[in-house]
C-alpha cells in the first residue's frame, strides 16, 4: 500500500483516518466540499486534496488515479442519492486490484442475519422516515450503496460502526461477521479507533468481501469471557 484516497477527507473521521495513513508513511489524497478545505489546513503539503462533492464522479476519477487503497465515508445527507452517487463513483472509477474500504452504520445487513437491539430499530423506524420526510438525510441510500458494494467483484470491505465517541486511542476494535453478537452489546467505540480500523482493513485480506460490525476491545461486551479478541464472529 502506497497511496491512499480518502472520500470524505474533511469530516471527523476522515480526518482521524489522514493521519493514521499518515503514520502508516502513506501518500494520502483526498475529496471534500470546497468550503471545508479549511479543516485540512493542518496537515500543510503532506496531503493532496481535491475540493468537490463526494458523488461528483469527475472529481472521484481524478482523485481515486494511481491509488492502491480507498477510504470511503458513506453518508446519506439529502434525498438526492448522495451515498448511492459516492459510491458508484468509486467502484467504477477505482484502479484495477484497489483495496475500497467503506464506512456505514450497523442498519446496514449484508445477508439478514443481523438481531438489532430495540433501540436501534426505534431509531431507523422513527429517524428515517422524519429525515426523509425534511429532506435531510435518506438511510435507503446508504443501503442502495452498500447493495452495489455486496454486488461488485472488487475487493471491497464495509466497515459498519457502533455508537461513536472522542478520546484517545483504545486500540484496534474487535468486530463480528452479524449485530447482536454478544461482543457487540456494549455499541461503543472511540471514532479515532473506527478509523484506525478503516485504515487496517487496507491490509488485511481477512476482510476482504466482508462488512463487519466493531466495537471497542475495552469494552465491557469485549472483555467479557468468550469475547472475541479481533474477530471474526457470529
Amino acid at each position: 500500500m502506497r497511496r491512499v484516497c480518502i472520500i470524505g477527507i474533511s469530516g471527523k473521521l476522515g480526518q482521524y483516518m489522514t493521519e493514521h495513513a499518515l503514520q502508516r508513511g502513506y501518500q494520502v489524497v483526498g475529496v471534500c466540499r470546497p468550503e471545508s478545505m479549511r479543516k485540512l489546513e493542518r496537515f500543510g503539503d503532506r496531503i493532496t486534496a481535491f475540493p468537490g462533492r463526494t458523488n461528483d464522479r469527475s472529481v472521484v476519477e481524478r482523485a481515486v488515479r494511481g491509488c492502491d487503497g480507498i477510504l470511503t465515508v458513506l453518508v446519506p445527507w439529502g434525498v438526492e442519492g448522495y451515498a448511492t452517487g459516492t459510491a458508484q463513483a468509486v467502484l467504477d472509477f477505482a484502479e484495477p486490484g484497489a483495496r475500497l474500504v467503506f464506512s456505514c452504520g450497523w442498519h446496514i445487513s449484508r445477508d439478514g442475519r443481523d438481531v438489532y437491539p430495540w433501540r436501534q430499530r426505534l431509531f431507523v423506524a422513527v429517524f428515517g422516515p422524519l429525515a426523509r420526510l425534511f429532506r435531510f438525510a435518506d438511510l435507503e441510500d446508504q443501503v442502495e450503496a452498500c447493495r452495489r458494494v455486496f454486488a461488485s467483484e472488487t475487493a471491497w470491505t464495509v466497515v459498519r460502526w457502533s455508537d461513536l465517541e472522542e478520546g484517545e486511542s483504545e486500540g484496534l476494535p474487535v468486530w463480528s461477521r452479524h449485530v447482536g453478537d454478544p461482543v457487540l452489546a456494549s455499541n461503543l467505540t472511540r471514532r479515532t479507533d473506527f478509523a484506525l480500523f478503516m485504515v487496517h482493513a487496507l491490509t488485511d485480506d481477512s476482510l476482504i468481501r466482508e462488512a463487519p460490525a466493531i466495537v471497542s476491545c475495552q469494552s465491557a461486551s469485549a472483555r467479557a469471557p468468550g469475547g472475541s479478541p479481533g474477530g471474526p464472529s457470529g
